[in-house]
């Protein structure tokens, strides 16, 4: 488990960075979701053939994998167009209420339910990551369609992280990533092509960041991630993901001068420590069940 959240946090760190690149604005949404997909494939295809790494799952996971990256390409494209049509902050409030539809989802859907910790601690970060980007932002939505993609986003998250939950089950990580992410770039090269997107004719830094993109905001951050739903609950993580705000907001002051505030600090604050109680219930059952084990040993050395 400790791997695990530490592939997680790593992972968090990777994906965070993602959207100061978007903020950049140097290519249209869906044509960056696209090269974020196509050089993450482009990497991991050879890799997985050449070292023999591939294990081909069964058939049913095979389809839920590649319908997985169809949804994930769909939700980077949603996510980078309400950006660009709107606010980054607007747009990342908006989509990160993805662990509330996770924790809709898990509990219809999964038999790991969500624990009330689960809902305190998610209610407590979503607080303050209203906090971290400005009520104004909250109360001051243009109800237009970024703002429905933002939310299109933030359910289309929830759905991927449910199903590669059940996926990662029973299928390697590597796997998984494979299919999915070259799924997601012919879903949305597809795409692209139809809609009359260019692909071409992008400025060097332009092309440096589709890169950076591709081989650190998906491919190391996801299969990072990926490992971390494979040995955690999914409501666990999608909350955990939240953290990436509160990174994004350290970024954005380092790298494009942006403010911070008392207000966003103390934001900060109440998301991390929301995220923190979405892992009190466990850290509790493990004393409990150290303290039985330690009262079963008393028992038998007291017994005659």
């Amino acid at each position: 488990m400790t791997k695990a959240r530490i592939a997680l946090v790593v992972g968090i760190v990777c994906i965070s960075i993602f959207p100061i690149l978007v903020k950049l604005n140097l290519t249209p949404g869906l044509i960056s979701a696209f090269y974020r997909m196509a050089i993450a494939s482009a990497v991991i295809l050879p890799y997985v053939l050449i070292t023999n790494k591939f294990r081909l799952p069964s058939k049913k996971n095979i389809f839920l994998s590649m319908a997985c990256g169809a949804i994930f390409g769909l939700d980077v494209a949603v996510w980078n167009i309400a950006i660009q049509e709107s606010t980054a902050t607007q747009a990342t409030l908006l989509t990160n209420l993805s662990p509330v539809w996770v924790g809709i989802g898990a509990f219809i859907f999964l038999k790991d339910k969500p624990t009330k910790n689960f809902w305190i601690g998610t209610v407590i970060a979503i607080f303050g990551m209203v906090l971290l980007v400005g009520f104004n932002t909250f109360f001051n939505f243009n109800f237009n369609l970024a703002f429905y993609f933002g939310v299109l986003s933030g359910m289309l998250y929830a759905v991927y992280m449910l199903t590669s939950k059940n996926i990662l089950n029973e299928t390697e990580v590597v796997s998984f990533i494979t299919i999915s992410v070259v799924s997601s770039a012919i879903f949305l090269g597809v795409i692209s092509y139809f809609t009359g997107a260019s692909f071409s004719g992008f400025s060097n830094l332009a092309w440096f960041v589709l890169i950076v993109q591709g081989l650190i905001c998906q491919l190391t951050a996801w299969l990072l991630i990926s490992y971390a739903t494979k040995y955690m609950r999914a409501t666990r993580v999608s909350v955990s993901l939240l953290g990436q705000a509160v990174l994004a907001t350290l970024l954005a002051w380092l790298f494009l001068d942006e403010m911070v505030t008392l207000q966003m600090i103390i934001g900060g604050f109440f998301l991390i420590f929301g995220i923190r109680i979405t892992f009190y219930q466990k850290q509790l059952s493990l004393k409990k069940g150290v303290l039985k084990r330690k009262l079963s040993k008393v028992e038998l050395i007291v017994k005659p």
